[in-house]
Order: structure tokens, then sequence, then C-alpha cells
């Protein structure tokens, strides 16, 4: 079975986000206001073959922990969704 993963990766809570900051203090000079925080993180899709939902679910939790996602500075939740 084919599978769509879709993760989201954020930079944990206890570090700084200048890319985060920069945005959030530029809104106001669009018109956008409101705003007090913004974080910037990424999000990866990817398809691939599994045998169950399972097998998906830790086929994509260990493509997070040993290539996406570095453990250290970020934090991940990805879902499921069959193809």
């Amino acid at each position: 079975m084919k599978f769509r993963v879709d993760v989201n990766i954020m930079p944990h809570k206890a570090l700084l986000d200048p890319q985060g900051k920069a945005v959030c203090h530029n809104m106001p000079n669009v018109g956008i206001t409101g705003v007090s925080e913004v974080r910037i993180g990424k999000h990866i899709q990817m398809i691939l073959e599994a045998t169950d939902e399972e097998d998906a679910r830790q086929k994509a939790d260990e493509s997070c922990r040993k290539i996406l996602v570095n453990p250290i500075t970020e934090s991940y939740e990805f879902s499921i969704y069959p193809i």
C-alpha cells in the first residue's frame, strides 16, 4: 500500500527563532496586526510503501529520527494518509 506522510518540524520552544522573530517584527509594516509570536519550521511530504498503517508509522518515525529531524534543536509530528 502507498501512504502519504506529512511531517511538521518545529524548533524547540526553548530555542530562539530568529526567522520567526523577524517575520513577527515586520508584520505591522505590511498592515498585519495582533500577531504576538511567529515560529518558522519545515513541512515535509513523502510517499512511502508499507504493508499497513502501522508499518507506515514506523517507517515515518524512523525517517524523522534518522535523517529529517535534528533532535537537539527540533521536534516533530506527522500524519499518515492512505492513497
